[in-house]
């Protein structure tokens, strides 16, 4: 029991991140699905990297330059994955006309204009949180591990949009089990903003409700890049709650 559980976790790391893994952990039928249960809690590893580094590179720098390097690290640990599907998914639906255009320009390597745009926007508002955020580290840490947890939410929700694809195997094995675990994971590290907690989980919600309607209205379902942006666009709430009137 304990072994298939530490394989589920380290197949979500291997599906997360650019760490190696054993190569007993394998990719059996059914393993992708059952270790979305675990995505929260590699982000509670991812960010508590980038708060290592934003404390070790603040002390000899100003946070600034702390700030972009924390983004660095946690940029390089999950291969930009997240942010790869946050443009990918912004050229896809703001400029395609239609089902079939959105998810052909998805799947285009190519960065476009709202791709790009949107990129910029969501890196500078991260660097910018944690340039002026009191306690960052913390934050951090739950804004990567609530992230997941909404992502887990919305991998619930919706069908895949796509009839093949790297996010096909998790289509339809997201369960109450997944989503139980994947809430102790993700939501309790967010106790860790004091007071905005609530006010943090009710800003992503919204605004992971919001994209779950947004894909389900434009693709019919999800897509990996959108999820991606689910990600991205929670953790960037979770940070700007926190740093609602904190500077």
């Amino acid at each position: 029991m304990i072994r298939q559980e530490v394989r589920l976790l380290l197949t979500a790391v291997q599906f997360l991140t650019r760490l190696p893994v054993p190569g007993w952990v394998g990719h059996g039928p059914g393993q992708l699905d059952r270790a979305m249960r675990y995505l929260p809690l590699v982000g509670i590893g991812v960010g508590f990297v980038g708060a290592a580094v934003l404390s070790l590179a603040g002390a000899g720098l100003p946070r600034p330059a702390a700030a972009v390097l924390s983004v660095a690290a946690t940029l390089l640990l999950t291969g930009a994955l997240h942010e790869d599907g946050l443009a990918d998914t912004l050229d896809g639906l703001l400029g395609g006309a239609t089902r079939e255009d959105a998810l052909r320009i998805m799947r285009d390597s190519r960065l476009g204009t709202f791709g790009a745009a949107g990129l910029a926007v969501a890196l500078g508002l991260k660097v910018a949180a944690l340039s002026t955020l009191p306690a960052a580290g913390p934050a951090l840490v739950a804004g990567h591990a609530g992230s997941r947890f909404f992502v887990v939410c919305v991998l619930a929700r919706l069908p895949y949009a796509r009839t093949e694809g790297k996010a096909a195997p998790v289509a339809s094995g997201v369960g109450a089990a997944e989503l139980a675990v994947a809430g102790c994971c993700g939501v309790l590290p967010m106790l860790l903003l004091g007071s905005r907690a609530a006010s943090a989980l009710l800003l992503a919600g919204g605004l992971a409700w919001g994209m779950e309607h947004w894909f389900r209205r434009r693709l019919g379902g999800y897509t990996g890049d959108g999820l991606g942006a689910v990600q991205q666009g929670t953790e960037l709430a979770i940070l700007l709650a926190a740093l609602w009137r904190a500077a």
